[in-house]
């Protein structure tokens, strides 16, 4: 290892006391455990040890300590075969070490992959979507006007932005409304059980959630499908701004080690779908085919072009809902000519980062 990753490890074991289960101990712990290749002991002495320092007492020493915490985590996460993690990983250290390079005589074979591929990501997402890195800055500083806040009770209220919140059985009784005194009463409850302050004349989540919504819909509109109803405005409505944002064009040989990166359907669509054409067993050879080709054959591939873009929306972990097994969870969505406007990839960790979040709200309603 380099000496800039010597100097920081040493600083922050001075800047750390050395006592029984103190952050230095564990520290020191969690080090000779990836030294000794013990993978999943050393990702729980790490959680123990970022849990240790989450106090407001360690706020100096916490600058120092989270490269550290991501360079381990990486090496550790790499070595048991969780390569996409450990490049997000990899991707937090060398944010606060962009000149760190490591020894291949020091560190396995997985853990050069991933620390090699999180140095290209590094390189390449070197281009700022226009205005978004300050995306946090100016939501904080968004006033929406009254016009645009409250969508009215109309019938087709469920199918706006409020949808993220509503479960099967909001919908469902929403469904059986026919009139607007009726719908206007189910939204005014609907609103009032999620009120954290109900002595209050002001409802913050309401205020809060269409904050978001006007936010999205002034600047994630996509030709004439309103931004809050956009993939960028569904993820807003759910997570809030991101901790920071790239832009980068699509370049020969991305996503060349996934099949599934740049499709616009699923891996599994297409068995799907011919599984449910033989279930009546009257399709022809033909019919198959056909399935097949709109499942995965040409126009559900993506190819590259100096025109497209990926645009990258990184949610480090204090942004993200209590329960992601993630310290930083990035959201992808791709433009290109007959695919799209800002898609967005629907991996594991987005989708399961969304879900969470989407029950954490849903979870604010109180019980009627």
């Amino acid at each position: 290892m380099k000496k800039n990753l010597g100097f920081l490890l040493l600083s922050l074991a001075i800047a750390l006391p050395a006592v029984a289960e103190s952050p230095g101990e564990l520290f020191q712990k969690a080090k000779e455990q990836v030294k000794s290749a013990r993978w999943k002991e050393a990702l729980t002495t790490l959680d123990a040890l970022d849990a240790a320092t989450r106090d407001p007492g360690f706020a100096a020493q916490r600058k120092q300590l989270d490269p550290a915490l991501a360079f381990y985590r990486a090496v550790s996460m790499a070595n048991l075969d969780r390569s996409d993690e450990a490049q997000a990983q990899f991707q937090i250290y060398l944010t606060a070490t962009p000149n760190a390079s490591l020894d291949r005589a020091m560190y396995t074979k997985k853990t050069m992959d991933a620390f090699e591929k999180a140095q290209k990501m590094m390189v390449r997402t070197d281009e700022p979507a226009p205005g978004m890195p300050s995306l946090a800055t100016s939501y904080r500083d968004f006033r929406p006007t009254d016009a645009v806040l409250t969508d009215p009770p109309g019938e087709r209220w469920a199918d706006g932005p409020v949808k993220v919140l509503l479960t099967a059985d909001d919908k469902r009784q929403w469904s059986g409304l026919t009139d607007p005194a009726s719908r206007s009463e189910f939204i005014t409850k609907f609103w009032a059980a999620r009120d954290p302050k109900p002595e209050t004349p002001d409802n913050e989540f309401r205020q809060d959630f269409e904050k978001r919504v006007a936010f999205a819909d002034k600047y994630f509109v996509q030709g004439e499908t309103r931004g809050s109803l956009t993939d960028r405005g569904m993820v807003f409505l759910l997570l809030g701004p991101p901790t920071y944002v790239g832009r980068k064009p699509l370049a020969t040989g991305d996503d060349v080690s996934d099949s599934q990166g740049m499709s616009s359907v699923g891996r599994h669509d297409a068995d799907i779908a011919i599984a449910g054409a033989t279930a009546g067993g009257k399709s022809t050879t033909s019919n198959l085919n056909s399935i097949s080709d709109r499942s995965s054959g040409p126009g559900t591939r993506m190819t590259d072009s100096a025109a497209n873009w990926r645009e990258v929306w990184h949610y480090r972990r204090e942004l993200l809902p209590s329960g992601v097994p993630y310290q930083q969870v990035d959201f992808e969505f791709i433009t290109r000519k007959g695919y799209g406007t800002n898609v967005l990839q629907r991996d594991s960790p987005a989708l399961a980062t969304l879900d969470a979040a989407r029950q954490k709200l849903r979870a604010a309603a109180r019980p009627s």
